[in-house]
């Protein structure tokens, strides 16, 4: 049977419940029409929705239209649940909107239009209560061509030429077939409706049934029927719990077919379906299997949540309806909050839009709320569901923060044996365009798996700004650097690190406050005008007059939702209930009274215990705190927004000089290794302080000592290529574009440098990342290049050459990576950091050329001659370059 998912939505009151009913009856599927006044009502299930005549939780009902199954989804109407409709929409193929022709189209149905057209969901419309005195179809059809789209089209006119000449001007296509033979085919009209350029309008009365069989037969003879793929697929729309407090999972198929014991997977779970329930009302069918274009419910799944999607399905955007209170739940006395929270978690899984959350400063449970009307009906279920009768306080609103400028945070975590930098960059998004995360950061500084971590953490959590404490919004936030360590790097470093780095970005932005805003429809006499526009001023709102009727004059416009609040009860004081006010949420901008509302709240950034600013860095084998506004002063890769230098001799501060500069000394090495490895054994350590590197590695020794010439080894540099090529700052930025340019550079520097010292140069690249990689060694020249092996790092070579050949040769280490220093420097290496090479790399080459000079000079050349014939090439090659610049 072909299968159809359609949602009905409406403004309340406008008579969805009404026309479900009406459909079910027609369909056979029910054999006595349900009243809401009645609380008979089919789909009005609930004892809460029976109790206050409104819909409060979406639910489905299957009804056949000749050979098509139609699920017809009801979802709430009042605004107070309009989250819970929003979810709805995830899943539907067509949707059924509602206008009551008594009122037009009100501030909500504006809203309604508007998430079914970001959803790109094709709509039939039904006017209702056309019963009623002083309704005008040909008005309100005016007024939804004005309002919403100039495609609605009155379909009760079908078959007439005026019905083929509004539809040939939705569309090119039905213009030219009109235009050829006068009439529109069923299949263009169909197309044109999915495709969202007609909507389909049809008029009655669904209390009295009049045009509801009507309406049915159009949505039949309108409808296309979707195509599924055979992979399976399914997206998740909505938790909630049976009788019996049995957790279900409703989710549409859509695509392949589900069975019973099938395992479903999710980001970070796997589980078996126990029961696959097709839901109609209160009742349900246990079935085997279930294809897609269905909805059912699914048991055993314990972990899945609205809005995620299984198979080849993609989880869903976040809602765009969202709450702006924020209240206090308050226990009653003797009741344990850290008890009830689990509790009220399961709410939560139901509407995730509550946000539950437990304040640990305040030592409260708040919850996030759309309207009072919710308050109520959240009382109610927590007092069946639990037997606890909790109260709410009078709510605050909840503000939201963004930044007016473009900045870098930098974030470090650096206890010790743990590592990790993070560099965001931070920038000011559209509004209402909420958090986008990117990545511009090449996988040669830090690896892609770092980077996907990173990114799981600036998504898994709602980020604090530094104003209020109230969440961020309206921000793009891009990874552009950062750093691991290959052993002592955690997960756990880099969550510290990525939280840490996105609030200095704040404290250093302009950050602006945010307050929501309601959009408003206000319709009252026209003698109260004045009045009502100089209330929406002193609101710091602003309005407009759109239309007047009569005596009646509609306002439309929009206001900070806390100077709004319960204004509806002044409107109805002074029109003496003659005027209605319509708001719907608009979105955020900036608050009104920015400085009074933040000493209000009182928020201290720097006092924030759980949301830190600064960073942790390492010195003397411990870590330190560094204040967010230092950070910058001691972090170790070179800032993104930092003006790139050009590098120079001398003293210039530079990248090499900051790498350096927190990295740890000799001294402080030797220090830490006399009070750990050797602490235990007293006087009789055999441990000497050595001489610096410099000095053991580039001064004269003695030549004898006690009169006997001491053996003279064979000298040994190992370079840890990648640790130096980014800490020097002419290869860290050539690396940015090509990183074997970035090599070669490297090799010819310490090729020439080789030729000078006359030492065994051994330089290690990273390869532990390639499957399958073995082992290799390369001849450059006369120097030797290392690629590692699959799972062995350029660390864990250099340690264990220097490990196994410290005996047989003098092995001196180039690299700045603090902990591997201290592991060097205990297996009994010299030391040198990246800086240091290249200063000696430097002088050797200012060497070169002064003794090049003297021999000129006197017409002679020892130097040269003393070389080999390819290295006397390359050291003229080398002093004829330095001689042009």
């Amino acid at each position: 049977m072909k299968k159809l998912v359609i949602g009905i939505l409406a403004h309340v009151d406008a008579g969805k419940t009404t026309l479900s009913e009406g459909m079910l009856y027609l369909s056979g599927k029910i054999g006595k029409l349900g009243r809401v006044d009645n609380k008979d009502a089919y789909l009005d299930t609930n004892e809460l929705e029976r109790a206050r005549g409104i819909t409060i939780f979406s639910k489905q009902a299957l009804l056949d239209i000749e050979d098509i199954q139609i699920t017809l989804l009801d979802t709430p109407g009042h605004v107070d649940f309009s989250a819970e409709m929003e979810r709805t929409l995830q899943v539907l193929d067509y949707a059924i909107l509602v206008v009551s022709g008594a009122d037009g189209i009100q501030g909500h149905t504006k809203t309604l239009w508007r998430l079914l057209q970001m959803y790109q969901i094709p709509v039939f419309i039904f006017i209702n209560k056309m019963d009623q005195a002083g309704t005008d179809r040909i008005k309100l059809l005016e007024e939804l061509k004005n309002e919403l789209e100039y495609g609605c089209i009155d379909f009760g006119q079908a078959g007439t030429e005026e019905f083929y000449d509004q539809l040939a001007m939705c569309q090119e296509s039905m213009l030219e077939a009109f235009l050829e033979s006068g009439g529109i085919c069923n299949t263009l009209i169909k197309e044109a409706i999915q495709k969202r350029k007609v909507f389909p309008c049809f008029f009655g009365s669904a209390l009295k049934l009049e045009g509801v069989e009507q309406f049915m037969e159009g949505i039949k003879a309108y409808s296309l029927i979707p195509s599924y793929r055979s992979e399976f697929g399914a997206k998740i729309y909505k938790i909630s719990r049976d009788e019996q407090g049995n957790r279900l999972t409703f989710l549409k198929i859509t695509g392949g077919r589900l069975k019973i014991r099938d395992m479903l997977s999710g980001s970070s779970w796997m589980e078996k379906v126990n029961q696959i329930r097709l839901y109609s009302g209160l009742k349900y069918e246990a079935v085997n299997e279930i294809e897609a274009g269905s909805i059912c419910a699914v048991l055993g799944l314990t972990q899945t949540r609205p809005g995620e999607g299984l198979g080849i399905e993609e989880a869903s955007d976040t809602p765009v309806l969202e709450p702006v209170l924020s209240y206090q739940i308050i226990l009653p006395e003797g009741c344990d909050p850290r008890m009830m929270i689990p509790k009220l978690r399961q709410l939560e899984e139901e509407e995730p839009e509550l946000h539950i959350l437990w304040d640990e400063t305040l030592q409260e449970i708040q919850a996030q709320i759309m309207g009072e009307v919710q308050i109520e009906i959240l009382q109610s279920l927590i007092e069946s569901r639990f037997g606890v009768s909790v109260t709410f306080d009078a709510g605050r609103i909840v503000y939201k923060e963004t930044i007016a400028d473009t900045v870098e945070g930098v974030g470090h975590f650096e206890p010790l044996r743990h590592y990790a930098e993070v560099h965001l960059l931070l920038e000011p998004g559209e509004p209402g365009s909420g958090l986008l995360f990117a990545v511009n950061c090449s996988e040669d500084i830090l690896g892609k798996s770092w980077q996907r971590l990173v990114m799981t953490h600036l998504e898994e959590r709602i980020h604090p700004g530094v104003l209020t404490g109230s969440a961020i919004t309206d921000l793009k936030i891009t990874l552009v650097s950062g750093r691991a360590h290959n052993k002592h790097t955690e997960g756990g470093d880099f969550r510290e690190a990525t939280y840490r780095a996105v609030r200095q970005g704040l404290k250093e932005a302009d950050s602006i406050l945010l307050e929501p805003y309601y959009a408003f429809q206000l319709e009252l006499p026209e003698k109260m005008v004045g009045r009502a526009m100089n209330d929406i001023e002193k609101m710091h709102g602003t309005c407009e007059i759109t239309e007047t009727n009569g005596d009646m004059t509609v306002i439309n416009g929009s206001a900070p939702v806390v100077t709004m609040r319960n204004y509806q009860r002044e409107v109805n004081a002074y029109t003496k209930g003659l005027g209605r006010l319509f708001c719907s949420l608009k979105g955020y901008e900036r608050c009104h009274n920015q400085e009074e509302v933040i000493e209000n709240i009182g928020y201290d950034s720097e006092r924030d215990l759980y949301n830190p600013t600064g960073s942790v860095f390492c010195s003397h084998g411990a870590g330190f705190l560094v204040n967010w506004d230092k950070v910058k002063d001691y972090m170790h890769l070179e800032g993104y927004l930092q003006k790139k230098s050009t590098l120079q001799e001398g003293s210039i501060r530079n990248q090499d000089e900051v790498a350096d500069k927190d990295f740890i000394s000799l001294e402080e090495i030797d220090k830490i290794i006399n009070s750990t490895f050797y602490a235990n054994q007293g006087n009789k350590t055999v441990w000497k302080k050595r001489k610096s590197a410099r000095e053991s590695y580039y001064a004269s020794s003695p030549a004898v000592s006690n009169n006997t010439q001491k053996e003279k080894k064979e000298e040994y540099l190992l370079v840890d290529g990648y640790n130096v090529i980014y800490a020097w700052t002419e290869l860290a930025e050539l690396a940015e574009d090509n990183m074997d340019a970035a090599r070669i550079k490297l090799l010819e520097a310490l090729s020439n440098y080789q030729g000078i010292r006359k030492c065994q140069i051994i330089v290690v690249f990273d390869a532990y990342r390639l499957s399958g990689h073995k082992e290799e060694i390369i001849n450059y020249h006369n120097i030797h290049m290392v690629y590692t092996r699959e799972a062995q790092t350029a660390d864990q070579y250099i340690e264990k050459f220097a490990h196994d050949n410290r005996s047989k040769y003098r092995i001196t280490v180039a690299t700045s990576d603090g902990l591997q220093q201290i592991i060097i420097r205990g297996a009994g290496s010299d030391l040198l950091s990246a800086r240091e090479l290249r200063e000696e790399i430097v002088r050797a080459n200012e060497r070169l050329m002064v003794a090049y000079e003297e021999m000129q000079q006197k017409g002679r050349s020892y130097l040269l001659d003393s070389l080999s014939p390819e290295m006397r090439k390359r050291m003229e090659d080398l002093l004829s370059e330095n001689e042009n610049k």
